[in-house]
């Protein structure tokens, strides 16, 4: 089991408890999902890039991404409805919880002139996206077999009601944000 599954079951929730007086347990936010995009746009003239980024997105997420199609033709972009854009994959659980530890432990302390991640990234239900300039920053990529840098969205989804309610929660969870 998870360090971080283990904290999120007794410190986190009597903290989040604490702060916002909640009445019942049940009521304690929780991260529902993460979700890992990376659109390649590149992949409509050549197939083999969307399999790299799948490739890539597999060894960071731990299962094998979805792929992407585009949902209308946009002319301007030379994209056609139907056409393989990206991948993404949904995170839960367990694989969740250690992508959320890598994440925050290993793969943003790699990013140059790190100086925090965005606090104003907030939805206004809860939900906060991260993104990412380059998949090496998680030490699974290797940096001589990658064909060229991409970068991803990373979406947490919570059951929180407010945005500060989910900024306490992933701040607990430690997710760096910037003062």
């Amino acid at each position: 089991m998870s360090r971080l599954i283990e904290t999120y079951n007794d410190e986190i929730k009597d903290a989040m408890m604490k702060k916002f007086e909640y009445k019942s347990i049940m009521e304690v936010p929780k991260i529902e999902k993460i979700v890992i995009n990376m659109g390649v746009g590149e992949a409509k003239e050549n197939a083999k890039i969307l399999d790299n980024a799948v490739g890539d997105l597999t060894k960071i997420a731990g299962q094998k991404p979805l792929i992407t199609k585009a949902k209308k033709s946009v002319a301007v972009f030379k994209v056609r409805e139907g056409m393989n854009i990206g991948c993404k994959v949904t995170l839960r659980g367990k694989r969740m919880y250690d992508f959320l530890d890598r994440l925050v432990n290993l793969a943003l302390p790699r990013v140059r002139d790190f100086r925090g991640v965005n606090p104003n990234a907030f939805d206004g239900r809860g939900n906060y996206a991260l993104g990412l300039k380059e998949q090496i920053i998680f030490p699974e990529i290797e940096y001589d077999k990658i064909d060229k840098i991409r970068g991803m969205d990373v979406i947490f989804v919570t059951t929180a009601n407010t945005d500060e309610e989910a900024r306490e929660l992933l701040t607990l969870f430690g997710m760096p944000f910037r003062k």
